[in-house]
């Protein structure tokens, strides 16, 4: 998925990705663990995917901020 797409996203959108792409990652870890993993690689896809989502909503958490403290005024 790329940034551009995950921009578009809602914030429900972005933290339902999050959630999803979470436990994707935790059973691809146990997979790993337990079994040979067909696609090693989709575990470093995935947890690169986690860290877009936690910085595209890191950069909204002040923009939120900043309209809530404009609207109260």
């Amino acid at each position: 998925m790329k940034i551009t797409e995950l921009r578009e996203m809602s914030d429900e959108q972005l933290q339902l990705t999050l959630k999803e792409t979470a436990e994707k990652l935790f059973h691809l870890k146990f997979q790993a663990q337990t079994e040979r993993l067909d696609a090693p690689s989709e575990i470093r896809k995935s947890r690169r995917l986690i860290a877009r989502i936690k910085t595209i909503q890191t950069q909204r958490a002040p923009e939120a901020v900043a309209e809530g403290e404009a609207a109260a005024t």
